[in-house]
């Protein structure tokens, strides 16, 4: 493994930016997108068809893992990498989404997150100090900071307290992070890095005070959190572009959760470069395809004799090999593999989109590549 994480920018274009961020288990060109593979597989495809997609790092959750098989299971099999089999880099959220979804099976105090599994009902506590820990077992590369996610629409009392708490979680977490790395306990992936959550729902003024209290915790990067809850397009994008520029220069700045492939684009143009978004894999499963003329449902009866491939333009697996009435036809049949041809399709879209805009950020040519996106996705603003 390589011994340390580190992270440089390469090239501008505006606020934009390409780079190059170093981990113990290779490097990611940013702007990079994380295919999600909750429980240490992305569903529908192998890990070798993420590799010859072109997919440098991979995001896991630990509520997830904990639960099942367990963080000490893992550990004992050379950490996540071993166990699933992946050798690049790997991200793992600290679960605090997850525990904000469950709703009524949970409660939140200064302690951590008290929740029901949903496996088997057992009751369970996640702590800054125990998220940070699981981490460690899981030995990846980047882990995050354990947050509150607040719903949205929320009082902005209500979002305070959120913010407030998180900031002080995230002490505790780097604390803890530190205490690991600086004693003997044993863990896969002693190069570990930890991100910090940014929170504050879309109020301006505790996004800023997040942003400086985050900040003075000296991350090695920082994600903003708690969007793609609810709020508009508009929304997300004023948080964006408030909270990344007041971000260190020189540590990567992730956006969780969002989104679609125009929102990628918005946001790399606001300053972001790391993504991950459950899009492309779930659409896929649905019969969603993302194409370079829009969207595409396959499963519509007018593709049941269309012999043109699913995006013309396109050189992924499915598009050089099979039609839009053979995939229609395996959707409608409930065939599995219908499920793995369009998820190499869309996640080959996302992550060639991705390569097409670090090209545009080298030759200055972003926002043409932006104008071509709206048209395409015309919903945004």
């Amino acid at each position: 493994m390589a011994p340390a994480f580190d992270f440089r920018v390469t090239h501008r274009d505006g606020t934009a930016r390409c780079g190059i961020l170093a981990t113990p288990h290779g490097v990611v060109r940013t702007p990079a997108f994380m295919p999600v593979g909750t429980r240490g597989a992305v569903k529908a495809i192998l890990q070798r068809d993420l590799g010859e997609l072109g997919a440098e790092i991979l995001l896991a959750n630990t509520y997830h893992l904990q639960l099942r098989p367990g963080a000490d299971l893992i550990a004992r099999h050379g950490g996540l990498h071993g166990f699933i089999g992946w050798s690049g880099p790997i991200l793992t959220d600290s679960g605090g989404y997850q525990v904000f979804s469950l709703a009524g099976r949970r409660t939140v105090d200064e302690e951590g997150a008290r929740f029901r599994s949903h496996l088997d009902g057992d009751e369970q506590l996640l702590t800054p100090e125990r998220a940070t820990d699981l981490q460690w077992q899981l030995g990846s590369d980047i882990a995050m900071a354990f947050d509150e996610c607040i719903a949205y629409p929320c009082e902005p009392s209500a979002a305070r307290r959120a913010m407030e708490r998180t900031l002080r979680w995230a002490e505790r977490a780097r604390h803890r992070h530190a205490a690991l790395q600086q004693s003997d306990a044993a863990g896969p992936n002693p190069g570990q890095a930890q991100f910090g959550i940014v929170q504050g729902g879309i109020h301006r003024d505790l996004r800023a005070a997040s942003v400086r209290a985050t900040v003075a915790l000296g991350f090695d990067g920082y994600a903003i959190g708690g969007l793609s809850v609810g709020e508009s397009v508009e929304a997300m994008y004023d948080v964006v572009a408030d909270s990344a520029p007041q971000l260190p220069e020189d540590r990567p700045r992730y956006l969780m959760g969002a989104g679609t492939p125009v929102d990628l684009v918005e946001a790399v143009a606001r300053g972001v470069d790391l993504f991950d978004c459950v899009l492309p894999t779930r659409n896929a499963r649905n019969g969603q395809l993302f194409t370079s003329a829009g969207r595409l449902n396959i499963k519509q009866a007018r593709f049941a004799d269309d012999a043109r491939p699913p995006d013309e333009r396109c050189r992924c697996y499915t598009c050089r090999h099979h039609s839009r009435a053979y995939l229609r036809h395996l959707f409608v049949a409930r065939e599995m593999s219908a499920a793995t041809l369009n998820t190499l399709h869309n996640l080959h879209f996302y992550l060639d989109t991705m390569r097409r805009i670090q090209e545009a950020i080298k030759l200055g040519s972003l926002e043409t590549l932006r104008q071509e996106f709206h048209l395409i996705d015309p919903r945004q603003p």
